[in-house]
């Protein structure tokens, strides 16, 4: 039952704590979110991605072999790689004529399979929808030329290109997550500020601060008045009109 008591008293202390300080709690919590709104909003680029499909299957198979599909299978993570080799960027680079090299586009090329599926996608970030579009198109279509060549297979097949959609959506910053996780980052930061201002007060309080830290009795206390802000004066009585009699 003790232990029960002193639980209450610690929630109720603490929740004490939080509400002498929900101000500066607000405030934070204001900070950090408009903070990340506006860093959101105007200072970081939007990023789009494109997505093309791609299929993995020999052309000129007649029936469906079991063991010529799972070698199809296992082919992806070859082409995975390949597709994010110099061998291929350098070539779509060259064509597009774009300000990337190999390392920057290889960083925002990104290779999507299914399990037991010959289909794969490629996705494609840039800050520019239109961008994006054309980089994925021209790798997919890149590929499907040169790994003739480098493995001298015939089983790539483009099931869909990317298109450039009427209005874009941008798949990161996501302003709405990082205003909630800014929030979130303020109201720790507050809750850990106002306790931390609590343990730094060293000011005696009320009675049980001064039992508790001096070891005192307290004999008295003086309870705190509300501050009178309209006085009226026709409720003094007007004692010059008394008149004392002998």
């Amino acid at each position: 039952m003790e232990d029960l008591m002193d639980d209450i008293l610690n929630i109720k202390t603490i929740f004490n704590i939080l509400l002498k300080r929900w101000k500066l709690i607000l405030l934070l919590i204001l900070f950090t979110a408009t903070t990340s709104g506006s860093i959101t909003f105007f200072l970081i680029k939007p990023i789009y991605q494109a997505s093309t499909q791609i299929l993995v299957n020999q052309k000129d198979s007649e029936r469906l072999d079991v063991t010529q599909l799972r070698g199809n299978i296992d082919l992806i993570n070859t082409y995975s790689v390949i597709i994010k080799s110099p061998a291929i960027l350098d070539v779509v680079i060259k064509e597009l004529e774009l300000p990337y090299n190999a390392d920057y586009l290889n960083r925002n090329i990104m290779i999507n399979s299914h399990e037991n599926s010959q289909v794969f996608s490629i996705t494609v970030q840039d800050t520019n929808p239109g961008r994006a579009v054309v980089i994925a198109n021209s790798v997919s279509e890149t590929f499907q030329k040169e790994i003739k060549g480098i493995m001298n297979v015939d089983n790539v097949s483009i099931l869909a290109k990317a298109v450039l959609k009427e209005e874009p959506i941008p798949v990161k910053p996501k302003p709405l997550m990082n205003i909630a996780m800014a929030a979130f980052v303020g109201l720790m930061l507050g809750i850990v500020i106002s306790y931390l201002l609590e343990f730094l007060d060293n000011t005696l309080k009320d009675g049980q601060d001064v039992e508790a830290y001096l070891e005192l009795p307290v004999l008295g206390s003086i309870q705190r008045l509300p501050k009178q802000k309209d006085i009226n004066i026709h409720s003094i009585p007007n004692m010059g009109d008394e008149t004392l009699g002998v």
